[in-house]
């Protein structure tokens, strides 16, 4: 079974953003569950429909105007970027709240926040509860069930091919050489 996949943008691309801002997802693509062919989703929110309802709603090329099975795919899985495979069935964000994927540095894994309406970042549900405990107008139009932390799977043979991970795990093993050498 296929599942749409967030597919982030190669590193050290343009489009790569820096720590601390909003995303590290580049380009969003879901799998037609007929011909396994990807298709790019033009935005985030479109996107976000799509993984909500992909069980129940399971995607296929003709779902997308002027597209069928026998068009060449729009992008081919191959080692040019990291890829990144979502879990089917997440909820889309609450109203005015936005779930961001941001992959750490180390590219090793991603890490999951929401955007709550005060700015202030969720790490975890913990996070949620404490926001509606001190903003009680949010808990008829929130809750905790909306919100999914669940991360990503980082397609690992992806990003062994990337030249950035490579020179990053070099770094990360110098440092520790290094250190190990002082003691």
């Amino acid at each position: 079974m296929s599942s749409p996949a967030p597919v982030p943008a190669s590193p050290g691309s343009s489009s790569q953003r820096k720590r601390g801002s909003t995303e590290s997802i580049g380009l969003y693509a879901v799998q037609c569950c007929e011909c396994y062919k990807w298709r790019t989703i033009p935005t985030k929110d479109e996107f976000e429909t799509i993984r909500e309802n992909f069980t129940a709603d399971p995607w296929f090329c003709s779902k997308r105007p002027d597209c069928s099975c026998e068009d060449p795919a729009d992008i081919e899985y191959d080692s040019s970027r990291i890829w990144v495979i979502d879990k089917p069935n997440i909820p889309k964000p609450p109203p005015k709240t936005e779930r961001l994927v941001i992959m750490r540095g180390d590219l090793t894994k991603t890490d999951i926040y929401y955007v709550l309406p005060n700015g202030k970042r969720a790490k975890g549900t913990g996070d949620v509860q404490k926001f509606l405990d001190a903003n009680p107008e949010y808990k008829d139009s929130l809750s905790l069930e909306s919100f999914s932390f669940t991360m990503p799977k980082i397609v690992e043979e992806t990003v062994s091919n990337s030249s950035a991970w490579k020179t990053k795990k070099a770094k990360k093993q110098d440092k520790t050489n290094a250190s190990s050498s002082k003691n």
